[in-house]
Order: structure tokens, then C-alpha cells, then sequence
């Protein structure tokens, strides 16, 4: 591991972070390999790790006989200032080699604020950030995931993005590179034999006219999917078996970047599903089920699902979670079964305390089916309720905000409305507010966001007013949301200031403990622009943005129609219930049609 001592691990938290070894992890003989590979998590190992996108890819990579995947976290500072101390470069955790000795670096994109991490990976690395200043001994830097709809912002550091789902991709570009290393050729060959391919965006190669389309499986029964996948040697945020049921969403909320840029809606058999779950449960041990997609109950076989993994689970204790579970979907007869073998608080997300502000926003849930739900789970022993809105949604009024605490008094009313005899106890309702960031590729990407001094006005607002003891109120740092804004909507000149946050020492900007507004407010003035340039201003609907280039299946005309009936408070149907002609037909078949 370099010049890294069990000493130095002894002075650092949680060192079982940094020294590899788990179960499942991959080992490869270095001579029999044509392409290492390191997979960057752009975070720490107890978040990365439980990402279930670094699950399937290091797999699928890893099943290659010519390529080794290896993981890669960013070191907490602690770590980090060991490293730097002792010259000891970011490492692959597989063999400790430092990833300058790879051929493919590859960063997961989840989250805008992970972006500073990216360069002081780089960095730890020795490697030049900015992508001219890497030649030819230096590693490809590649990048995919969610937020890779709007490279922009990173396309000065990034050689490659990859669009879509990275299965399809990983696979062709590790072939390709393998291809272009026997020929022994210049690196800018590598990219040219790539570029055309589907779901790749090479900035310094794109022309304009040429628009980059994201990469879709339409079959996810026969693609591969983990069940050996490694196991944590340590606590980490989410260490269950992510059973991925689905993938895309047929709701259509507004806001929600993820709800278009993932369509069209795909899903796996039930049959495949409980193979996935009881192979995951042999090879890893792991006895807790979590259920992955973005509307469980949107699954047209949950039912027989959810009590087959309870079949399975009742007599091995393995818990079964139901995140995003909708409030008018609640089954009663799977609520009891779920709570006879592990029992927790409930999450629902209404998102506007008013029916009108659900209205704009198309979160199509009406009071009567939140209280109904709630009762239900009353009924069934839970007492403890969280509840997510947004604040500073496009049209947001002050009324729209007193109706989140009607919303919350009325639940606990519900509460100590039942019998004494069939309450469990103290109820306990927790309000938890996030700020509206505008998004690309969805009907808000024209909004602007709140200003901080708005937000604030409104979160003090809901403190005094959630002052029912069994009321809890969170809410989250509008200065992070404002910088989010920024870098989702950002251009290449948002790269700069990404830039200079980085080398003004900014980094975990997600992390509220160590988000530097100093390094970024410096960076702003280098740069010469504002934040309120990005994040707060209205976009006319012509406006011609960055992203433009990048189609993900939803086209440009419908977001305008859809952000058009938001203003005019007017709801979508769901893909069940009418197709709404998103166009996301363009790129790949659509089971909502096909099924008319």
C-alpha cells in the first residue's frame, strides 16, 4: 500500500475504509489483464458503497477475463492529509496500485456537489484535472450516471461521458480500448474510434449539430445484475440487498430529474426477482431486502412479490424495506406481514402541502389519500411518520406553506382520534423540507430557484408555525441547494468556478460540517459571475440551454407543454392511465403504448 503503515491506519477513522479485503471483493493477476479499470466513487466508502450502481458495474466489468475493475472512494481529510503527508497516492483498494497505473478512470456522477471531489481524486492522484493537460501517459477519465445529462460543467476535466446506462457502454468502450492499446496508436485515436458510438459525448470532439443519445436496455431480465457483489467490512449507510424492481417512472412529477431522463418504464419478472434475492442472501449473507426504484408500488406485480420475499424471509429473519413507497398505495395485508418480521417509521413524500401545489408540480395525491394512508399505517402499530415537502416550488405562496402544517396537525390528529387502547404509544411526526433546485430535462428547467433570503423567510416561517410537540421540523442548508442550482443548470464557465473552488481548498461540499462558502464565493469573483446568474433566474422558454445537445427520450416540445399546464395549475395522467406523448419512443419501445 505504498508507504501506508498499520500505524498510519491506527490514526485515521474507520481504517477499514481504505484497506480492501472484503468478501466478494476481486482479486486479478495484473499479467493476464488489457485494461484496468478504476471505478471512482466520488464520496466516501460508507456512501459509496452502498451505491447500487457501483454494484452492477464492477461487476459487469469484473466478468471480463481481460479487464480488472477496481474501487476507488475519496479519503476523508483525515486520510487525506496522511497521504499527502507521506507522498501516498489514491489507490485501487483491490491491489493498493495508484490509479495513475490504470488505464480507464471512471466516475460515477450522482450528485452535483460531489464535483470538487472528483478533482482532488484526480489530484491525489497526481493526475492533471484539466483534460489537455493529460498526455499520453496518462489514464482516460471517463464519467456516467444521473448527472451526466448536463456534462457541461465537468467537460473540461472529463474525456468521455457516457449517456445512459452504463452496461451497455462500460462494455463497448473497454473493447474498444483494448482494440486501440495493440495498435499502439495516439490517444486521440482512442476517442475518434468511440465517438460514435450511441450514449458517448466527447467534448473536444463533438460537433454541435450532433445530438448525443442515451443508451437503453429494454430488457432487464437477461441483463446482468449482482448478487456476489462485495461485502463492507465496515458500517456503511446502506448495507442491505438493493433488489432493483424496475427502472424509469410513469408519475411525472415535475420537479424530478431522475422521473424523465430515466423512462421508459422497464421491469423484472417477479420470478427473476426472488432468484436475484435468494442468490444475493447465499453469497453475501446480508439480511435485509430493500426493494430499489423510484415508486414501488408503481410495480404491477408488488403484491405477489413483496409476499413471496416475506415467504422467504420469515424463517431467516430477513427484513423486507419498502422505500418510496406511495402514501395512496399502502396494502394493508403487506403492511402487517412487512411488520411482523422487522418494524421501522414510514416515509411518505407529498412534496406541497396543498392540493393546488400538488397540482402544478403533477404529484398527482389528493389529502383524503395521504390521511387514509397514514391511517392505515396507525392502524397497523406505526407511530413515528416522516413526512418530505419541497419549499420555494414554482407558484409557492405562503398559503401553500400554512397548509403543510394543516397537512402535519391533521395526521397527529388522526393519531389521538383512535381508541387509547389501539394506540402504540407516543405519535411522532417528522416534517422535513428540501429546496427547490430547478433541473435539465425536466418542465422546471426554465424556474428559477428561491433566493436564500426567500428561503430562509419560509423555513422560519414553518418552525414557528410546526409548534406541535409531536411535530419535528428539519430542514435542509439552502446554501448547498443554491450551489446544486448553479452546477446542474451550469456551463463550462461553471466549470471554471469548479475549478477554482477546488484549488481554493473546497471539497465534501455535500456535507454541511465542510461546505467551504469562502473557497466558492472566491471562485465566483475569479470567474467574474454570480451565483444569482445560475440559480435564480427565469429562463424564457426559447432559451437555448447547455444541455440541449444531450437527448435522454424525452423531447424539448413536450417539458414546454408540460411546464405550460403547471402554470395553469393543470395535472398528467400517469403512463398507465394516457400516454401524454413524451417521446421517448425515439430511443426505445414503450411498454404503455404497446400494451393499448
Amino acid at each position: 500500500m505504498q508507504n501506508l503503515t498499520r500505524q498510519d491506519l491506527l490514526k485515521v477513522e474507520k481504517p477499514g475504509r481504505y484497506v480492501g479485503g472484503e468478501y466478494n471483493q476481486v482479486i486479478k493477476s495484473k499479467e493476464n489483464i488489457k485494461c484496468r479499470f478504476a471505478f471512482c466513487f466520488p464520496d466516501i466508502y460508507d456512501i459509496g458503497m452502498s451505491n447500487l450502481g457501483m454494484k452492477i458495474l464492477y461487476g459487469v466489468l469484473n466478468q471480463r477475463e481481460d479487464t480488472w475493475c477496481e474501487r476507488v472512494f475519496a479519503p476523508w481529510k483525515d486520510m487525506e492529509a496522511l497521504m499527502r503527508q507521506k507522498n501516498i497516492e489514491l489507490y485501487g483498494l483491490e491491489s493498493k496500485d495508484s490509479i495513475r497505473e490504470f488505464d480507464m478512470i471512471g466516475f460515477t456522477l450522482q450528485y452535483e456537489m460531489s464535483y470538487t471531489n472528483i478533482l482532488n481524486m484526480l489530484d491525489l492522484a497526481h493526475i492533471p484535472v484539466l483534460s489537455k493537460d493529460r498526455e499520453e501517459e496518462f489514464p482516460f477519465v471517463v464519467a456516467g450516471g444521473p448527472c451526466a445529462c448536463n456534462p457541461e460543467p465537468l467537460a473540461d476535466f472529463i474525456d468521455v461521458f457516457m449517456m445512459g446506462e452504463g452496461e451497455v457502454i462500460l462494455d463497448k468502450i473497454v473493447q474498444k480500448y483494448i482494440e486501440w492499446k495493440e495498435k499502439k496508436l495516439p490517444k486521440i485515436e482512442y476517442l475518434k474510434s468511440i465517438k460514435d458510438l450511441q450514449g458517448i459525448y466527447i467534448p473536444k470532439l463533438h460537433d454541435e449539430t450532433n445530438i448525443i443519445r442515451k443508451t437503453v436496455i429494454e430488457d432487464l431480465d437477461h441483463v446482468y445484475y449482482p448478487t456476489n457483489f462485495v461485502v463492507p467490512n465496515v458500517e456503511i449507510v446502506q448495507n442491505k440487498i438493493p433488489l432493483e424492481i424496475f427502472r424509469g417512472c410513469q408519475r411525472g412529477c415535475r420537479f424530478c430529474q431522475a422521473g424523465y431522463i430515466y423512462r421508459p418504464v422497464r421491469e423484472k419478472s417477479p420470478k427473476r426477482l426472488l432468484n436475484l434475492a435468494k442468490q444475493a442472501y447465499h453469497c453475501t449473507g446480508i439480511n435485509e431486502i430493500s426493494l430499489a426504484s423510484l415508486s414501488t408500488c408503481d410495480y404491477s406485480h408488488f403484491l405477489e412479490l413483496a409476499e413471496d420475499l416475506i415467504a422467504f424471509g420469515e424463517e431467516r429473519k430477513i427484513g423486507l424495506s419498502l422505500p418510496s413507497l406511495r402514501i395512496d398505495s399502502i396494502n394493508l395485508d403487506i403492511l402487517k406481514k412487512v411488520q411482523s418480521v422487522r418494524k421501522s417509521s414510514l416515509t411518505f413524500a407529498p412534496e406541497a402541502g396543498s392540493q393546488r401545489l400538488r397540482d402544478v408540480i403533477n404529484k398527482n395525491i389528493t389529502e383524503e389519500e395521504i390521511l387514509d394512508g397514514c391511517k392505515l399505517a396507525f392502524e397497523n402499530g406505526w407511530t413515528n411518520i416522516k413526512l418530505y415537502f419541497m419549499i420555494g416550488l414554482p407558484t409557492e405562496t405562503y398559503k401553500d406553506l400554512d397548509e403543510i402544517v394543516t397537512l402535519a396537525n391533521k395526521i397527529v390528529d388522526l393519531y389521538y382520534s383512535m381508541p387509547r387502547e389501539k394506540r402504540k404509544g407516543r405519535c411522532n411526526v417528522t416534517v422535513a423540507t428540501s429546496t427547490f433546485v430547478p433541473k435539465p430535462h425536466t418542465p422546471f428547467e426554465w424556474c428559477a430557484q428561491n433566493t436564500i433570503d426567500k428561503v430562509e423567510l419560509k423555513q422560519q416561517f414553518l418552525k414557528e408555525k410546526l409548534s406541535n410537540k409531536n411535530i419535528k421540523y428539519n430542514w435542509h442548508n439552502p446554501q448547498v441547494s443554491k450551489l446544486e442550482a448553479v452546477i446542474a443548470r451550469g456551463d463550462r464557465k461553471v466549470g471554471q468556478i469548479i475549478y477554482e473552488a477546488f484549488r481554493n481548498g473546497a471539497k465534501f461540499d455535500s456535507w454541511e460540517s465542510e461546505l467551504n462558502l469562502e473557497a466558492w464565493q472566491r471562485a465566483f469573483e475569479i470567474v467574474g459571475v454570480t451565483p444569482e446568474e445560475y440559480a435564480n433566474k427565469e429562463y424564457d422558454l426559447e432559451t437555448k440551454f447547455p444541455w440541449d445537445h444531450i437527448m435522454h427520450g424525452v423531447e424539448k416540445s413536450f417539458l414546454k407543454r408540460e411546464y405550460q399546464k403547471a402554470m395553469k395549475e393543470a395535472t398528467s395522467p400517469k403512463c398507465s392511465e394516457g400516454c401524454s406523448g413524451c417521446g421517448v419512443t425515439s430511443i426505445a419501445r414503450c411498454k404503455f403504448l404497446e400494451s393499448k
